[in-house]
């Protein structure tokens, strides 16, 4: 039950593209598969990273569960790829940040 937010101030021009990769860069995450992702995008929001409105993104992830750091190493690596060559935003001019959550609702109960 991964959840990924993409806040940023560029225009996103290929949704299914971006969210394919995102399907496949999850896996980065063990046991974590597109078939439970869910994604969000927040394009064209007006941001601002180190004093400049050029093109910068705050990426959220939240994993149900825990994961290794070298597995946030390795998706944190992933998604900056992505977002450069689907946006052209430089990987230093993107955040990650990610939220391990112990309880996951789903269908009316929790995991």
């Amino acid at each position: 039950m991964p959840f990924i937010n993409i806040k940023t101030n560029k225009t996103i021009p290929a949704e299914q593209s971006l969210k394919a990769k995102l399907g496949q860069a999850i896996t980065a995450i063990p046991g974590k598969s597109e078939s439970w992702l869910m994604l969000a995008f927040e394009p064209e929001t007006k941001m601002y990273f180190k004093g400049s409105d050029e093109g910068c993104a705050m990426v959220q992830i939240s994993i149900y569960g825990s994961c290794s750091a070298a597995a946030k190493q390795d998706m944190t690596g992933r998604v900056t790829d992505i977002l450069e060559d689907e946006l052209g935003i430089s990987p230093d001019r993107i955040y990650v940040s990610y939220t391990d959550v112990p309880d996951w609702g789903w269908n009316g109960s929790n995991f």
